[in-house]
């Protein structure tokens, strides 16, 4: 094999990532802060689950997320049934002219006995209970809540349905941070809570293939920084 000249040499470029053919990339948005719990009170409860509306802080954020979002290509938009995740995407859908879809099977893990806001309490006074959560690894430590494996399956269906329904196309999922962690863990096989504490309107990324899930963008929040009104970053 002969040296061919500098100039004339063949060249392998460092790639843009560029979605597998039939694949659909799912942007998570984690909703805004919500409500504060109160000692003593009581969230209202849907089907079970907590659900407080946003705090004034999290419809700041929620009009964030769509000036993050509203440049980038969505081709749909889904929230779960509780408010606080259609209260996040209601700037965004309001500036697209879109009406979101909700996805029951991405609502929250259901946290049992500590629903309507006690999960906060429990874990800020961190009893044996709260420290057995993060060393197993399992919400279903807590009384009465979602067995670990259904929580676990139903977030792979969920996500596995909504992209068998929408190949190449780019669908911002409007969830919770359980929901996310769940669905991060599975696509890089990591431990069950590595990816648990999105912050609030948060952005993660998975690109869905029936082979692959590939992750390429966790608890993005460039566009809450103050500094996001003056250069902003879109999301591409």
């Amino acid at each position: 094999m002969t040296n061919q000249p500098e100039n004339d040499a063949e060249e392998f470029r460092q790639a843009r990532f560029t979605p597998p053919p039939g694949s659909t990339e799912l942007l998570l948005v984690r909703h805004g802060e919500s409500a504060p719990a109160r000692r003593g009170h009581t969230f209202p409860l849907v089907d079970g689950l907590s659900d407080p509306d946003l705090a004034p802080e999290g419809r700041e954020q929620a009009e964030r997320v769509a000036d993050r979002l509203c440049v980038a290509k969505i081709d749909h938009v889904y929230v779960t049934p509780l408010r606080r995740t259609s209260q996040t995407a209601a700037p965004l859908v309001e500036r697209l002219g879109m009406t979101p879809k909700v996805e029951p099977g991405l609502r929250e893990v259901y946290l049992g006995e500590w629903e309507g806001g006690l999960f906060r309490q429990k874990v800020a006074e961190n009893g044996e209970t709260a420290k057995r959560l993060w060393t197993e690894q399992r919400w279903d430590v807590i009384p009465g809540a979602e067995p670990a494996e259904e929580f676990a399956a139903r977030v792979r269906e969920a996500i596995e349905r909504l992209a068998a329904a929408h190949p190449d196309e780019t669908v911002a999922v409007f969830t919770h941070g359980g929901v996310i962690g769940q669905a991060l863990a599975h696509a890089a096989r990591s431990r069950p809570f590595a990816f648990v504490g999105a912050d609030n309107a948060s952005i993660s990324h998975l690109v869905i293939t029936p082979e692959v899930w590939i992750l390429r963008r966790f608890n993005d929040t460039a566009h809450l920084d103050p500094a996001f009104s003056l250069v902003p970053t879109p999301l591409t």
